[in-house]
């Protein structure tokens, strides 16, 4: 018999939705490019957060991106260095 994976659940769940929301309603501005950028690492492979996913899929293509061009585009606004500057959230990448 073949043992069944449940979907885990995101301990950062609740507080990326409400970027992923904010995401699927604005513009690609540098901030929004490098928060989608972030929360494709977050979620590459995580074995749940399914909705999530998907919906960073539908921004990266409203956004007319692939996942290599956003990253190319947000290496070189991190390379400025002051992406997150400006805002008070907390960089937190785990």
């Amino acid at each position: 018999m073949m043992k069944q994976h449940q979907d885990q659940q995101h301990p950062q769940a609740g507080k990326d939705r409400a970027i992923v929301n904010s995401l699927l309603r604005d513009a690609p501005s540098e901030y929004n490019l490098a928060e989608l950028a972030r929360l494709r690492i977050r979620y590459r492979g995580f074995p749940g957060a399914r909705d999530i996913q998907g919906d960073l899929d539908k921004i990266l293509q409203g956004w007319g991106l692939t996942e290599e061009e956003l990253f190319e585009r947000t290496r070189e606004i991190h390379a400025k260095g002051r992406v997150y500057r400006t805002r008070t959230e907390q960089e937190d990448w785990i």
